[in-house]
């Protein structure tokens, strides 16, 4: 029953952030660069993180919270409850489209993941899961991924790796982007997460990636059978950056074996 009633707390909190997201679009955005020029930020991404830390910090007292916008707590270890929280996972998406963006949230427990969310805003599509009990679409249950090969297979992953970089081998890329099917980059983490989850793409790689990125969208992958880890192949930690990569069982172990090569 408490594992019900926080789904249901999260699910009512997640809408009630898309409304707002919805509504400001109506009025001009105040935006800023964080790390760069390319690295963006609302006004809306740090108002959406506060209404949710208000919330949960008076309705879920001793339940810490990890935002992208700094707003949550300074954690050093992954005790008791922790919500993973990006406000708005493609913020320039949000900025320049209008869509492709979305609310990504992971509830954790002692360091695993209990539940999942992604919110596609404008597309009012809530993907979920609690581990365990399978993920679902708008309260649809999201099918168990099927196996896939290397041919057949669409990757998410950022086209500017086929160049020479100082953190991948890129010529295995190129390799990698004859043998597949073809290559999509939707700019948002989450939002590829949710669609490796529902097979519209069937894996997705990051060089850098933060644990609110992924950590909702990793519980709602694995109910459905994908595979995450990072570019390594080790398990993911959930604190801190690191690389990526989330794919159908079928593939994993092949793209990190054949093609993945960092320096």
């Amino acid at each position: 029953m408490e594992l019900q009633q926080l789904d249901r707390y999260a699910k009512a909190l997640i809408k009630e952030a898309g409304r707002k997201i919805r509504h400001s679009l109506t009025y001009e955005l105040v935006i800023e660069s964080k790390a760069d020029a390319n690295d963006l930020v609302t006004n809306m991404d740090k108002e959406i993180e506060q209404f949710f830390i208000e919330h949960i910090r008076k309705d879920y007292v001793g339940h810490a919270i990890l935002g992208e916008e700094g707003f949550g707590d300074d954690l050093q270890s992954l005790n008791g409850y922790v919500w993973m929280l990006d406000p708005i996972d493609g913020t320039m998406n949000f900025i320049h489209q209008q869509r492709n963006f979305a609310i990504s949230l992971g509830i954790f427990k002692e360091g695993v993941g209990v539940f999942g969310y992604i919110y596609d805003v404008m597309n009012d599509e809530l993907y979920s899961a609690q581990k365990g009990h399978g993920a679902y679409l708008n309260d649809e249950p999201i099918p168990v991924l099927e196996s896939t090969t290397i041919s057949k297979a669409i990757i998410g992953m950022n086209a500017s790796w086929v160049v020479p970089n100082r953190y991948i081998e890129n010529e295995g890329l190129i390799r990698l982007v004859k043998d597949v099917r073809g290559i999509r980059s939707y700019g948002s983490a989450a939002l590829e997460l949710a669609y490796v989850s529902t097979g519209r793409i069937d894996a997705y790689m990051s060089l850098r990636l933060s644990p609110w990125d992924v950590a909702g969208g990793v519980v709602i992958a694995e109910e459905v059978g994908a595979v995450a880890t990072n570019l390594k192949g080790q398990p993911l930690k959930f604190l801190g950056q690191d690389t990526f990569i989330v794919a159908r069982k079928s593939l994993h172990d092949s793209l990190l074996a054949n093609y993945i090569t960092m320096k």
